[in-house]
């Protein structure tokens, strides 16, 4: 059914109002970005305003997941991210609510604070195994996350070894994963970071200044893992301002062989772009690969 179904945009009304406690009607709504994988709308009711993320009805686990991100995150006091409301599906589609907010300017004091909270989210622990209590995703690739001992054995076969073997599958020139995984544990053998609550995604569009100056992160895929994940990507599409590395080196300063790990690190997101986008991400991957594993 179409997005201005009226059933939906009902359902999602009177679970707000079931959720907050408070009557929501949703009389106005507008198109506003969702990304490149949901549609995104502003639902209103006089002052009171969400964000609606809409998807296909068989993509609701994606949102339940991100749903549980937010929460995790949320409950760690240590960055904002957005409140999660309710999540469903009716009509055709599946949503997700989030609380509205209003983006501002950022400076570098907000960018500092930005650096400094992330870090303390990577420092809050919660768990001695890397993965998470669930699958989730990464854009709209399926993204495991088993609960394992090792680093090196989760990001080589459940991060690289698993978009490699997607990424084949799409007809994409790729190295077979069993000559890729051994190669990464090797590269990674020696790391044994402490488990961390990652976002999972944070490039540059999920990272953003309310207009109150605090810093908030959006669209996680979240999981334990590297907290060095978290920094690597916010270098590979753009970059954050200086004041965000900052802040976070200032206490979590950066560690020997970073710069190597890196390009490890986002070779997953360069080869997940593949497997969303296709084009000259193949490239870009191939020469990841022969740079951090000589492949």
């Amino acid at each position: 059914m179409p997005v201005n179904s009226p059933v939906l945009w009902q359902t999602i009304a009177q679970q707000i109002s079931q959720t907050t406690g408070q009557p929501f009607h949703g009389q106005e709504r507008r198109s506003v970005s969702g990304g490149c994988i949901n549609q995104g709308y502003c639902l209103m009711d006089g002052e009171q305003k969400y964000f609606v993320k809409l998807n296909q009805a068989q993509q609701w686990p994606m949102f339940q997941a991100e749903a549980l991100g937010l929460e995790a995150m949320a409950a760690t006091h240590t960055i904002r991210v957005p409140r999660p409301i309710c999540h469903g599906s009716s009509a055709g589609h599946s949503y997700l609510v989030l609380e509205w907010l209003e983006f501002g300017q950022g400076n570098h004091d907000s960018w500092y604070r930005m650096g400094q909270n992330l870090a303390a989210l990577h420092q809050a622990g919660g768990s001695a195994q890397f993965g998470w209590q669930t699958d989730n995703t990464i854009g709209a690739t399926p993204q495991p996350n088993p609960w394992t001992d090792s680093w090196a054995d989760f990001f080589a076969e459940h991060r690289l070894g698993y978009q490699l073997a997607l990424a084949r599958r799409r007809g994409g020139n790729f190295p077979d994963p069993t000559a890729v995984v051994p190669k990464v544990k090797d590269l990674l053998g020696d790391r044994q970071p402490t488990p961390a609550l990652v976002h999972g995604d944070l490039w540059s569009g999920n990272g953003a200044i309310l207009t109150t100056g605090e810093p908030v992160i959006l669209d996680p895929a979240t999981y334990y893992g590297d907290g060095e994940v978290d920094i690597a990507m916010t270098e590979l599409f753009g970059g954050f301002p200086a004041g965000f590395y900052q802040g976070y080196h200032a206490i979590h300063p950066p560690e020997p062989g970073y710069q190597q790990r890196k390009t490890l690190y986002n070779l997953y997101h360069i080869l997940n772009h593949f497997n969303l986008f296709g084009g000259g991400y193949q490239q870009q991957a191939q020469q990841m690969l022969k740079q951090c594993l000589r492949i």
